[in-house]
């Protein structure tokens, strides 16, 4: 049976106001958004590629991080290295992965300095625990405002709340949900494309 084919309409016109940048963008872009993640770099990320800059689009990005969770790695420096692959090749991905690393590195060498010099001290316990908290609640954001801008949420915001109570109340293996969940979501997407391209 051959591949259904899909339209890219929505792929061109978003061609059409993409900013495509180069290495030197790719590098400041991404160290701001490692010297801004504080308790995680999802959210500032997507900000950087869908909002402000606009070198992907908030579908792209959605597909694009669901690839880069299936590599092995963390997912952002992943989402670098693609991102940077995508929009100027190998240097992209350098240039990328160096702004979104090299800044973090400086500071948490210092502040593992300082933390076993200090980290004992109560005040300190404070402002760990409350920024892990904002950390938690900028990561649901985001996956609300991708579940917000995914095509046919009917479909497959299911699939995600499925995953979440598998993961988090049965306690289901992480990999094991990852590949049934990828199996069934291309099973129905490739059933609701091959719907849409059938006389």
């Amino acid at each position: 049976m051959p591949a259904p084919q899909i339209s890219d309409s929505v792929t061109e016109s978003a061609a059409l106001t993409r900013v495509v940048p180069g290495p030197a963008a790719l590098f400041r872009g991404f160290a701001r958004v490692g010297l801004s993640g504080f308790g995680g770099v999802l959210p500032w990320a997507r900000r950087l590629l869908v909002d402000t800059e606009r070198w992907l689009t908030a579908e792209e990005f959605n597909v694009l991080l669901g690839l880069c969770q299936f590599l092995p790695g963390p997912n952002v420096i992943n989402l670098a290295v693609a991102v940077g692959v995508r929009c100027c090749g190998w240097r992209g991905a350098v240039a990328g992965t160096l702004g979104l690393m090299l800044g973090p590195l400086m500071i948490a060498l210092l502040l593992g300095l300082l933390y076993a010099r200090y980290g004992e001290m109560p005040v300190v316990q404070s402002v760990l625990y409350g920024i892990t908290l904002v950390g938690a609640g900028l990561i649901i954001a985001t996956g609300i405002r991708m579940g917000l801008n995914v095509k046919y949420r009917v479909f497959y915001l299911p699939f995600a709340a499925s995953a979440f109570i598998a993961l988090v109340f049965l306690r289901w293996p992480l990999p094991l949900v990852m590949i049934g969940g990828a199996v069934l979501t291309v099973s129905l997407s490739w059933w609701r494309l091959s719907r849409e391209v059938s006389p």
